[in-house]
């Protein structure tokens, strides 16, 4: 999968409203949400966003978590998608950080926003693809 498809996926899937809303989770102007986006995106792991990969071990595939990000401070998502989203939210944050000269401890708490929409624009891709 493109980094840069995902990427626009992903803007797309979080729209104006939320990308300010993550902006100002991170005090930064959309303009720098955007590039945390693109950052985070490219920061993934590649089993996670590998087009016709499997999902994270363990994980049944990212169909089931279609809801979890229907918006940025939608709920928690399930046990298995938490544990996947809590294994990768540290090393991508450090990575984004250093990316975008933004805090880690504000970029992994904009992850938590992010990361389920990430992983909703994920699941679509795939189920366009079957």
């Amino acid at each position: 999968m493109g980094d840069e498809a995902l990427q626009k996926d992903v803007l797309d899937e979080l729209g104006e409203d939320r990308v300010q809303e993550l902006a100002g989770e991170l005090g930064t102007d959309a303009d720098g949400a955007r590039r945390m986006v693109r950052e985070t995106v490219a920061a993934l792991p590649e089993d996670l966003t590998r087009e016709n990969g499997a999902a994270p071990a363990g994980a049944a595939g990212f169909g089931g978590f279609g809801g979890l990000g229907q918006g940025l401070g939608g709920g928690p998502g399930g046990g298995l998608m938490s544990g996947v989203l809590g294994r990768i939210t540290k090393p991508v944050a450090e990575t984004v950080a250093r990316r975008t000269g933004l805090p880690a401890a504000q970029v992994a708490r904009a992850l938590e926003l992010l990361l389920p929409v990430v992983m909703t624009a994920i699941a679509k891709r795939r189920g366009r693809k079957r």
